[in-house]
């Protein structure tokens, strides 16, 4: 596998995205985004990485979904609203 900086890649055991940062033979420097918020960088053996594609258009949809979510909480808090001015 040929990795160069720029290059997204994963464990090969799973987990988050991961940027390449610098490859070095047979290892390779790496950036990723804990899930709260904490940037990492680490060496990571070539031979645990794969490399991974990430579709700019799944990105969109799971900002879409999550906007479609917010959307229905605040529709179901108007009608929460709504039933109990009725009910006064």
């Amino acid at each position: 596998m040929e990795l160069k900086p720029g290059d997204v890649v994963m464990l090969k055991s799973g987990g988050h995205p991961i940027t390449v940062v610098e490859v070095d033979e047979d290892k390779v420097e790496c950036l990723w985004m804990g899930t709260d918020g904490d940037l990492f960088r680490e060496t990571l053996p070539l031979v645990a990485l794969e490399s991974t594609e990430i579709d700019p258009e799944d990105d969109e949809q799971d900002d879409d979904e999550e906007e479609d979510d917010d959307e229905e909480e605040d529709d179901d808090e108007d009608g929460d609203r709504k039933k109990k001015r009725k009910a006064a």
